[in-house]
């Protein structure tokens, strides 16, 4: 991890497109440190920083993710890894070197680097900042966090992370699981605090992508609706009707409403890593249970698109690409409203709500062309019917493997060869093995 963190890019490019602010002149990204005494432009640096960072490598995770998931499979005679390793073909494992596991875990600890040389800064610093800028600007770095700690979390499992990073010569220990996760839910407390406290407007600017989650108050909300996401990893699920009650769930509202990862195709700006041209040799491709388990009339079915001839590689093949994203500018929800319904659909379930629950899973379902459910109503049926619609609902967005873990339910994930193998967990990265 030292090697890491040493290292990093602690800023991304950081064009026109990602921010309003006009930044002169910006110091070696590589050796970035926090000044004795930063300016506001430096600190407002930092923060944008973030927002710019939380998206890179970011593509690496949803593929591994999902891959391992049985979501989808990335046919690519470039790389054997994505249908051997990843899969457990035959003999083969996954290597701590990979970069199917170090990419993601290094793009997270990014994020995390920038928002403690924030935090950092915002003690440091001898420009007046206001009371409401210091918590605005340590409630957003501290959200941003916890949200990539948990992304780390999700990768590693029963390995651990380290979450006390801030000091790269003396690094925390490795953190099991759970206390991870207590750790997590701390962090985003204290950001959440911040956050309220913050005044009506952040001390610098977020991308279009955050349209709506743009000042302190609003973007609380999406604390607590990554809050609510680790509540439900760690089972507390008697939480999370608090939680979402104070983020931006809305029974009503667009299912698609959330902050997103910014993306476009102009100058030295990033583009959507999810997108792949359609009807390609080299696809993103559904796996074929996608299809054949889906109900009638069930409009998530536009989640994939037919392709004119089948997608086969190393054993594999699939009639239907993965068609989330329209384009190399489309932006990638970090976190949506369906979710949240969703959340709160399993947490009154898990708390003998059954009504409750088939009421907010109602919300999903009829927003997708089905008709109410009809299905008994006893706690199995309706988790059945709750993990059908995360299944479909969340498609491609980093939940199926999770999910079945979480469940116990791995062994329930599609094999389409002999031999091969769904893993718990991804290795512990060899940075973090020889350091």
């Amino acid at each position: 991890m030292k090697n890491i963190l040493n290292k990093i890019l602690t800023i991304a490019l950081l064009g026109a497109t990602v921010t309003a602010c006009k930044i002169e002149a910006i110091p070696d990204p590589n050796n970035l440190s926090v000044a004795d005494d930063p300016s506001m432009q430096q600190l407002q640096l930092y923060a944008v920083g973030i927002e710019s960072l939380m998206r890179t490598e970011i593509g690496f995770y949803y593929d591994v993710v999902s891959i391992i998931g049985r979501e989808e499979y990335f046919f690519t005679n470039s790389d054997p890894r994505y249908t051997g390793e990843l899969l457990g073909k035959g003999e083969s494992t996954l290597d701590p070197a990979g970069f199917y596991g170090t990419r993601p875990y290094a793009g997270r600890y990014k994020v995390i680097k920038n928002a403690n040389l924030l935090i950092e800064g915002v003690g440091k610093t001898s420009v007046a900042l206001t009371s409401e800028q210091s918590n605005a600007f340590t409630g957003y770095a501290k959200t941003a966090e916890a949200y990539s700690l948990l992304l780390a979390l999700n990768l590693q499992y029963n390995n651990g992370i380290r979450i006390d990073v801030a000091d790269i010569d003396n690094l925390g220990p490795f953190v099991d699981y759970k206390p991870a996760l207590a750790a997590i839910a701390s962090i985003l407390d204290e950001g959440y605090s911040e956050l309220n406290a913050g005044g009506s407007e952040f001390p610098f600017a977020l991308s279009s992508a955050f349209a709506g989650f743009d000042t302190p108050a609003e973007f609380a909300k999406f604390n607590r609706a990554i809050a609510a996401r680790v509540a439900l990893y760690d089972g507390r699920f008697s939480d999370i009707p608090g939680l979402l009650g104070n983020s931006f769930m809305d029974m009503a509202g667009d299912l698609n409403d959330g902050p997103a990862h910014f993306y476009s195709t102009s100058g030295v700006d990033i583009s959507n890593p999810l997108y792949r041209v359609p009807d390609q040799s080299e696809a993103l491709v559904a796996h074929p249970s996608f299809t054949t388990d889906i109900l009638a009339g069930d409009d998530r079915i536009n989640k994939v698109s037919a392709r004119t001839t089948t997608a086969v590689l190393d054993g594999l093949s699939s009639d239907y690409d993965v068609a989330l994203f329209s384009s190399l500018a489309s932006f990638v929800p970090i976190i949506r409203n369906e979710e949240l319904i969703l959340m709160m659909a399993e947490a009154r379930l898990e708390t003998n709500d059954l009504a409750g629950a088939v009421s907010a899973i109602d919300v999903i379902r009829t927003k997708h062309g089905l008709s109410p459910y009809s299905g008994t109503v006893d706690k199995a049926s309706v988790k059945n019917e709750l993990i059908y619609n995360r299944r479909y609902s969340l498609f491609g967005e980093g939940h199926r493997w999770i999910d079945m873990r979480r469940w116990g339910m791995l062994d329930q994930l599609p094999l389409d060869r002999a031999d091969d193998d769904v893993w718990e967990e991804m290795p512990r990265p060899v940075s973090e093995v020889t350091n």
